[in-house]
């Protein structure tokens, strides 16, 4: 009997599918560096969306940047801000946090290009007020 107890543990985490990588592959959302984003938004042809609270945006935020804050997510409030499913979304907050869960939710949404970049603390490019 307990030669079969970590059997049945390995066994568990193998159907699990308990590693990190099974956990990311089931993200709905691509995790990419701000110097990625960057290059991105000079391309052209995306949506930043900033998931911070009115009076952090206002403080200062990426040019261009569209305010939707993370607790006004839903699908009424997303489709006004991003009517098409497919425009690709870059997404961040003030650290990463927020922007995370908010890119989940607009995956839960129906969103397919969603690539979230952490926060605006780090940002080492321009920011308007």
């Amino acid at each position: 009997m307990k030669r079969l107890i970590p059997l049945v543990l390995l066994l568990l985490l193998f159907f699990c599918g308990c590693s990190e990588e099974s956990a990311e592959s089931e993200m709905n959302y691509q995790q990419i560096t701000q110097e990625e984003a960057k290059r991105m938004m000079d391309q052209g042809d995306v949506l930043v969306l900033d998931v911070r609270q009115a009076h952090e945006y206002e403080s200062g935020h990426i040019p261009n940047a569209v305010l939707l804050t993370l607790q006004t997510i839903d699908a009424e409030t997303a489709s006004a801000v991003i009517p098409a499913k497919d425009t690709t979304l870059l997404v961040y907050c003030r650290s990463g946090n927020r922007s995370k869960t908010a890119s989940a939710l607009l995956a839960e949404l129906g969103y397919e290009h969603i690539y979230e970049f952490g926060g605006i603390n780090s940002w080492p490019y321009e920011i308007e007020q």
